[in-house]
């Protein structure tokens, strides 16, 4: 077996955003991507990528999204516990969720939640509704969560 069939990475195009610039002989475009990578095994990250063309500027964003990978904790295909995560003017509420439940979120949010491997949880947004903002103020809330082995080392006491 090769390394490329055991290490999958999911990849999620967030937002292209075109830029105008003009010039002496017109408009020159430039495009800005915005890409989710995880593992869809506890890791995600995010990147940002920017060029003259649509392609080259995703995959610089993919490039930047795989090196910028954090864990995740899953206990049994959800979250240990509900967490608020913001970035700038948007706030991303994460709620773990029974078997069964799917990922019921928005695109921005929906795609980083699949990229890391969750396979259960409620989200509900407030304020911005930009994917961008929206995307790392979810990142931020998965980095914040803690295990209960974690609170248990962190306290020195058994829970």
């Amino acid at each position: 077996m090769s390394s490329d069939s055991i290490n999958q990475n999911i990849e999620r195009t967030v937002k292209i955003k075109r830029c105008a610039a003009v010039v002496k002989g017109g408009r020159r475009f430039s495009f800005a991507a915005m890409v989710v990578a995880g593992d869809g095994n506890g890791q995600v990250g995010w990147g940002y990528g920017k060029a003259n063309e649509v392609a080259p500027s995703v995959e610089k964003a993919t490039k930047q999204a795989l090196r910028s990978m954090v864990r995740v904790p899953i206990v049994d295909d959800t979250i240990p516990h509900q967490i608020k995560g913001t970035y700038g003017a948007a706030e991303v509420l994460l709620i773990p969720a029974n078997a069964g439940t799917g990922v019921i979120a928005g695109s921005a949010v929906r795609a980083v939640c699949e990229a890391a491997g969750i396979k259960n949880i409620l989200t509900k947004s407030f304020g911005s509704n930009n994917p961008v903002t929206l995307a790392k103020a979810t990142i931020r809330a998965l980095q914040n969560i803690r295990t209960r082995e974690d609170i248990e080392r962190l306290r020195g006491v058994q829970l």
